[in-house]
């Protein structure tokens, strides 16, 4: 019997202590207010983005991909790394283009926040409508993606279910889109 593998799925090959770049990872010493020294890790990283879109009949925009953290592939927001110069709405527009091949009608920041207290990386929301497929996606040489659609409430469950790694930036775009209500 042959087992079927998923084509998104990566095989773990080795594991090293150092980093690979994509975040950097810094010991600030800082005097703290009592006088005492105390060592503190800071992770650095680049502008990231991640969008919650919905297609011109609301489905919303989903990608399939394999996760190293959580090590399994996860139906993730689209998004990335936002350039150096790059205008955030820009970036948005871009990864969602390659990641799935949708191009957005409108698409507008949300959110801006930190990615922990402990990090200096930047992550933007953007809520993306009226998405149209426009091409076939053309992901970065490291991107293996599946991307898919979901009916509006099936969409709503899975990210209020938090299977995925921007949940934070998820629960803003349904609440921008007027799918959850603000506490008030």
């Amino acid at each position: 019997m042959t087992e079927e593998r998923d084509p998104l799925v990566w095989a773990l090959k080795s594991e090293r202590p150092e980093p690979a770049g994509y975040l950097k990872v810094r010991c600030r010493t800082y005097v703290q207010p009592n006088g005492r020294e105390s060592d503190w890790d800071i992770l650095q990283g680049s502008r990231t983005v991640a969008l919650v879109a919905f297609t011109e009949d609301d489905r919303g925009i989903l990608v399939r991909q394999y996760r190293p953290g959580p090590g399994k592939v996860l139906a993730e927001l689209p998004g990335g790394l936002v350039g150096p110069e790059e205008d955030v709405v820009n970036a948005a527009l871009r990864e969602l283009l390659e990641e799935t091949g949708y191009q957005a009608g409108t698409a507008e920041v949300v959110m801006r926040t930190y990615l922990a207290s402990y990090a200096t990386h930047v992550r933007y929301a953007v809520l993306a409508r009226d998405c149209r497929k426009v091409a076939e996606p053309t992901p970065d040489p490291e991107e293996f993606v599946e991307p898919v659609t979901l009916p509006q409430d099936e969409y709503v469950a899975h990210l209020l279910a938090g299977e995925y790694t921007d949940a934070d930036m998820g629960l803003v775009g349904l609440v921008a889109a007027g799918l959850l209500k603000q506490a008030g």
